[in-house]
């Protein structure tokens, strides 16, 4: 995960809460769903994870990886899942078709009753990375081999970026992709508009607000600006949120892109290891997070926002210390904090 100015970073857990109720999520009018990260060595097998989205009513799921206990828990869940391919795999299937078959049918086509939404392939990408030269090679591989599965319409195939990719972003009318990254990028735009695919962008405020606290306010990052904080031509920005899926909006249309939709497929804050690092405020962003999503950008209005917050669990090994605090949840499965969220919100 890299870091950038609107960038992610890493994740971790603070002090057991006792009498702290589960979490409640009614988020089918929001199109929210929670990352489910496994590096922890004390989080709860993968039939009570199901079952704890299912009672706080978390209907789509990120995974990183296609873990087989993670697939087989979810057979019949209902629950819409974005399903990685690693970083490390996409030299082979990215150079060889066969491989591609065998993933898809080892990880896609052996889960009939799993409901697959999204193919990640790779995560956060970019050169000078070696897996640069293999990730569109490798989203074509998986692509022709769902389509040939005629799971085409179901399935669409793409890749996370980090914010790091653009080269500008303030203000969002200004947003571009870095030079340097073009003609990686560009291709692999071309790729999700002919297929229609969604642009996956991982998201985080918290560390545009962390690693720029002279010039952004944590109210604009929380969400809780009384007032419009940027004004860009006839958008105004009451929260960076808006802010940075703007900028990405600006980027696709310079770049050819406008007819795309981006998911965010990450985003969170932190409960401790950094600054401005504390339960509330980690309750405050995702409490707004939900309610705003339903709401659209200035620049694309009243169209709900597809986004996944990070993360489910906290994971205990994950390093540095802040990377372990990012979870919804305690390993014990009892809420970090609660959020309440409803539709009519």
């Amino acid at each position: 995960m890299a870091v950038a100015l609107y960038s992610r970073g890493s994740m971790i857990a603070a002090m057991l809460l006792l009498g702290l109720l589960l979490a409640t999520f009614h988020v089918t009018g929001a199109n929210t769903g929670v990352c489910y990260g496994l590096l922890g060595d004390n989080l709860p097998p993968p039939h009570e994870v199901i079952d704890l989205y299912k009672r706080n009513n978390i209907q789509r799921m990120r995974i990183y990886a296609p873990a087989p206990e993670v697939l087989q828990a979810l057979r019949g869940s209902d629950i819409e899942l974005m399903v990685g391919v690693a970083n490390e795999d996409l030299h082979s299937i990215g150079t060889d078709m066969a491989n591609a078959y065998s993933w898809v049918q080892t990880n896609i086509r052996s889960y009939g009753n799993v409901k697959f939404r999204y193919i990640a392939v790779g995560n956060e990408i970019n050169p000078p990375a070696w897996e640069a030269d293999y990730l569109l090679g490798a989203m074509k591989n998986i692509h022709q081999a769902i389509e040939e599965a005629g799971l085409g319409n179901q399935i669409k195939v793409s890749t996370p970026f980090s914010f790091m990719v653009l080269g500008e972003s303030y203000p969002p009318s200004k947003g571009s992709f870095r030079p340097e990254f073009r003609s990686f990028i560009n291709p692999i735009i071309r790729f999700l508009e002919e297929n229609g695919a969604p642009f996956l962008f991982n998201m985080y405020p918290y560390f545009s607000y962390s690693g720029n606290t002279q010039y952004i306010s944590l109210e604009y990052a929380l969400f809780t600006s009384p007032e419009v904080t940027v004004q860009d031509g006839q958008f105004g920005y009451q929260n960076i949120f808006d802010a940075m899926l703007d900028a990405g909006y600006s980027a696709l249309e310079k770049a050819g892109g406008a007819s795309l939709e981006i998911v965010v497929s990450e985003t969170g804050w932190p409960t401790a290891g950094g600054t401005a690092t504390t339960i509330e405020n980690a309750r405050t962003y995702n409490t707004n997070l939900l309610r705003h999503v339903k709401k659209g950008t200035p620049k694309r209005p009243g169209k709900p926002i597809e986004t996944y917050i990070f993360a489910m669990f906290n994971e205990n090994n994950k390093n540095p210390e802040l990377e372990k605090h990012w979870g919804l949840f305690y390993p014990n499965k009892q809420s970090v904090y609660q959020i309440e969220f409803s539709p009519t919100n």
